[in-house]
């Protein structure tokens, strides 16, 4: 419970890192994209919930009329997870770059050295890089859905889609913004995927507070900033250690 705990602090102190003076200028653009993906998500949402909720609630047998109500309420929230997980996916795709910097300069604050300096020319020669590794990532989280969708066709085990939709997300968050720290250092994704099950709890504990966050109106919008600096102090103070034994 304790390690559950270490990873919703460092969110915590990640939403107090990205107002501090000096580290704000990395989130401003990375927060005006989030509003616009935000709002976009939140327009698709109101689409087609409504239709989507009631199809599911029509293909209910009617042994598990009992429990209309408590079903309504747990794949609402599944859809609203669902979007605001396909939002987070394609901000950060974009935003990769940016959040890279985010990442380098809370770890210099943690550090106590000095604020990184780089180049605008540097970032761009930098960008195929990154957006390939974020496209990699994706393809490995679509493979976990593609795990997740089917066992929401299975009788009985459907029951429990939506708490493994959220224990998919909480991973997700993790692997996604904990790759920029570490990327940070030189890890390959797949010693950042061992490293973080070797703190599974601390590692969830994180991710699904981030899940969580994304589903608070106002907070929500603040999210990746929050998150990129969060999972950064994950790194500096839990992950880091244990780090080296991961590397290929």
């Amino acid at each position: 419970m304790a390690n559950v705990l270490d990873g919703i602090a460092a969110l915590r102190e990640g939403l107090r890192l990205i107002r501090q003076p000096g580290l704000r200028r990395y989130v401003l653009f990375p927060l005006l994209m989030n509003i616009l993906f935000l709002g976009l998500s939140l327009y698709l949402l109101v689409g087609w919930f409504g239709g989507w909720l009631e199809g599911w609630m029509a293909a209910l047998p009617d042994w598990l009329a009992w429990l209309e109500t408590l079903l309504w309420l747990l794949f609402s929230l599944l859809a609203l997870l669902l979007v605001f997980f396909g939002f987070s996916l394609l901000a950060n795709l974009i935003l990769a770059p940016f959040n890279g910097l985010l990442a380098e300069a809370v770890e210099n604050r943690l550090r106590g050295t000095a604020m990184p300096d780089t180049s605008f020319i540097a970032l761009l020669r930098q960008l195929p890089g990154i957006l390939l590794d974020e496209l990699g990532k994706l393809f490995y989280f679509a493979g976990l859905a593609l795990l997740v969708w089917l066992l929401s066709w299975i009788p009985v085990l459907n029951l429990f889609a939506p708490l493994a939709w959220f224990a998919l997300a909480a991973w997700v968050m993790v692997v996604q913004y904990a790759d920029y720290p570490m990327g940070n250092h030189g890890m390959r994704f797949g010693p950042q995927r061992r490293l973080l099950r070797r703190h599974p709890m601390a590692s969830l504990g994180f991710g699904g507070a981030t899940a969580v966050l994304t589903m608070i109106p106002l907070l929500n919008f603040i999210v990746i900033p929050a998150a990129v600096a969060g999972a950064t102090v994950l790194w500096y103070r839990h992950l880091q250690a244990t780090s080296e034994s991961t590397h290929e």
